[in-house]
């Protein structure tokens, strides 16, 4: 199982260097947000919008995140496809269910190689500068599993889609899906609501990805 885990990673490796850097990208936007607001708090001086600053890079970065996702899970599956590499595991008595978890458990790394940092720096932040009646851990657990659940879900899509014949319909098919899917978050914020919705998704996703990728032919 490891040696499998690995040869994914060793593969993939382009998306975990993505992934780190995301994750150096928003740690060092949200310290500059927030020393600026701190410094333009005690001072008259406002220099550059914070709000506007966020916004700018935040929403490209965000938008970037998101496909990146998606397009790792349709990476897995199309490279798979193409270039037989279950076929070839099976002949070594690979059983498929252990083909797919490897898969699963790369995707998952991936994904908290972006968000732990960053979880892990928000929480160092807010103890160094919110005032103690504002600092809620809860806050920052409910909103990290919420956004964990969401690019799972994206790297979901993305596990289906790429499993398809072609290249480009499937990239572009799983981009769609995952524009629909992603503003759920703005609409039904990050409690309770949209991690049971998202819990749903990808309970049915994995039946279904796992369905497609036990019975189709390798």
């Amino acid at each position: 199982m490891f040696t499998l885990i690995k040869r994914e990673i060793r593969d993939h490796i382009v998306y975990f260097i993505g992934a780190a850097v995301l994750s150096a990208i928003f740690i060092i936007v949200s310290i500059y947000v927030i020393n600026h607001y701190e410094s333009s708090r005690r001072s008259s001086y406002r220099g550059v919008d914070t709000g506007m600053f966020s916004v700018g890079v935040g929403v490209p970065t965000v938008a970037i995140v998101i496909i990146g996702f998606c397009g790792l899970g349709t990476s897995q599956m199309y490279l798979d496809r193409t270039r037989k590499i279950s076929a070839f595991l099976s002949t070594l008595a690979v059983s498929r269910d252990r083909i797919l978890l490897a898969k699963l458990i790369t995707g998952i790394l991936v994904i908290l190689t972006l968000l732990l940092p960053l979880a892990i720096a928000v929480i160092t932040l807010f103890r160094l500068y919110a005032p103690p009646v504002l600092f809620n851990p809860g806050m920052v657990f409910e909103i990290f599993t919420a956004v964990f659940l969401m690019a799972f879900a994206c790297y979901c899509i993305g596990l289906q889609t790429g499993w398809n014949s072609g290249k480009v319909a499937p990239t572009f098919g799983g981009i769609a899906l995952t524009c629909i899917l992603v503003p759920l978050i703005v609409i039904k914020g990050f409690g309770l609501q949209i991690v049971l919705i998202l819990l749903l998704f990808i309970i049915a996703s994995l039946i279904r990805i796992r369905h497609t990728f036990m019975t189709t032919s390798l």
